[in-house]
């Protein structure tokens, strides 16, 4: 009778790629730990390859099912918030709303699914312990391509789950995260080897993964012990930098009645940054009630503002180019003497915010479309000119993906900085997910980044990702804070995401050698 009761090979493997996606999902703030992420992806590498055993071939549909589950749980609990965001501000009802963040969970986890099915075949051609090797690049390239198609959507890539671990996270100044996602994804795939075989190649194999993880945490010890990009000679001035976080609520930020109690907030708080010390001034995304450009009144309040403290001003806010009737979501560096010193158009829209690819085919969320198609996006990576050197800006979403902020810093940029309204994640996981992957950026490039959050998190990350002031959310605040100007690159600011694109490479001559993904064996 018991063994009647028994879970069938398959229901099994079900169970153990629904925790790897639990696993994964914990693996992130708010509500989650760094320490989860390391054995994640164990529970689905042993259902591929112990469980699939039994079987008399391995299936293709069967691994896609297992990883998409994976997938299901790990992005079901990371970005579950999507719902409420598209019901509450883009005009859908709830279970429509509901509908479009499955829609989007869905289309996730079919990376998950690329990834199990990939390896899989790779067991059953290559044998496991060839598999279990290339499991880490398998992994990042799926992440790769995450970053990639469908204009991208690189939201909680593995990596990101160590950046708070800050001895591991000095990997990323090598490798950027891409590079994180690999050694984190090794140690699954070691322990998975282990459980699977208990052979003394699967204990060499968890000896050395763990010895090499070791081995990164004493020299990132090493790295921040001497603080060379904070302390040493030759680097730039410290500037003085002030995050104003205004706390408007995102259903009074377009009310034409509060458009100036909204400005008069941000001004009054920023004569007192200047107060304070501040020489740079920093405001959120779309701060401005109007567009900065178009609102002469406001405008000039903002001009004599600057003027009148000698401080220098870079603000979010709508542009329109009438001539060719685009709109773009901008940040203006103001100058001391109240010239617009230069203008940075976002380049990489958000999906769903705003604009919504495959119209026709997501009829249903028909609202949306209509809130959401107007931006247009910017041309390419503008500096802005400070008296300290030049900076960069990622405006929200930018800030996730690391080749666009790389290539500010090959531009020149000696401070990253990121301008964001994240008052529509309401008290939602997103605002610390958001931080966090802005945070990793600071590691990759070695340059301090400094955050103006209109309901927060705002705050200030050294180089080396530790941070030196953070605000709360929905809290009105000015933080006021040193920063340093840098020049010096990281080796993975020279080198970008070569190692993302060697596993890529690594995973098709695997495929290839073993002969592709034709050969799998269908039900």
């Amino acid at each position: 009778m018991a063994a009647a009761t028994r879970p069938e090979p398959g229901s099994a493997a079900l169970i153990l790629a629904a925790l790897s996606g639990i696993l994964l999902a914990l693996s992130f703030p708010r509500y989650g730990h760094p320490l989860f992420s390391w054995i994640a992806l164990a529970p689905l590498i042993v259902a591929l390859f112990e469980i699939h055993q039994s079987w008399p071939a391995f299936r293709r549909e069967r691994a896609c099912l297992l990883g998409f589950v994976a997938g299901v749980g790990y992005f079901g609990g990371t970005v579950y918030w999507t719902g409420t965001v598209v019901s509450q501000f883009g005009g859908l009802s709830w279970p429509i709303g509901v509908l479009a963040a499955a829609a989007l969970v869905a289309y996730l986890a079919i990376f998950p699914a690329l990834f199990a099915l990939c390896l899989g075949w790779l067991g059953a051609k290559l044998g496991v312990g060839r598999a279990i090797v290339l499991a880490p690049a398998v992994w990042v390239s799926t992440e790769l391509a995450r970053t990639y198609f469908w204009s991208g959507f690189p939201w909680l890539l593995l990596g990101y789950s160590q950046t708070t671990v800050l001895p591991v996270a000095q990997l990323a100044s090598v490798v950027g995260v891409f590079g994180m996602s690999a050694l984190v994804a090794s140690v699954s795939a070691a322990a998975a080897y282990f459980a699977i075989s208990r052979s003394a190649a699967s204990i060499g194999a968890l000896a050395g993964t763990g010895a090499a993880v070791l081995a990164i945490a004493l020299w990132g010890s090493h790295r921040l012990d001497h603080d060379v990009l904070v302390t040493g000679e030759g680097q730039g001035p410290t500037v003085r930098v002030a995050l104003i976080q205004g706390n408007i609520p995102q259903d009074q930020k377009w009310d034409d009645a509060q458009a100036g109690t909204i400005l008069n907030t941000y001004l009054s708080m920023t004569r007192e940054a200047a107060r304070q010390g501040a020489q740079l001034v920093i405001w959120p995304e779309s701060s401005t009630p109007l567009p900065f450009e178009d609102d002469r009144a406001g405008g000039e309040q903002i001009r004599s503002l600057v003027r009148e403290t000698g401080i220098e001003l870079l603000l979010g806010s709508d542009q329109i180019d009438h001539a060719r009737k685009a709109y773009y979501n901008a940040a203006f560096l103001v100058k001391q003497d109240g010239a617009v010193a230069g203008v940075y158009q976002k380049m990489h829209l958000v999906p769903f915010g705003e604009f919504v690819p495959l119209q026709r085919l997501l009829f249903f969320i028909g609202p949306l479309v209509e809130a959401a198609s107007a931006f247009t996006p910017g041309a390419e990576m503008v500096m802005l000119p400070t008296t300290h050197g030049p900076i960069s800006t990622a405006i929200c979403y930018e800030i996730v993906f690391p080749g666009l902020v790389r290539a500010s810093v090959e531009k020149g940029s000696q401070l990253l900085t990121t301008i964001t309204n994240d008052a529509w994640y309401g008290h939602s996981s997103a605002p610390y997910q958001h931080f966090l992957q802005a945070s990793m950026r600071a590691i990759e490039q070695g340059r301090y980044l400094a955050r103006a959050a209109n309901t927060g998190i705002s705050g200030v990350v050294d180089p080396y990702g530790r941070v030196v002031q953070q605000s709360a959310i929905f809290e009105r605040r000015i933080m006021v804070g040193e920063v340093r100007m840098l020049q010096a690159s990281t080796i993975y600011g020279r080198i970008g995401d070569l190692f993302a694109y060697i596993c890529a490479a690594l995973t098709l001559a695997a495929l290839l050698f073993s002969g592709g993904i034709r050969g799998y064996r269908s039900r």
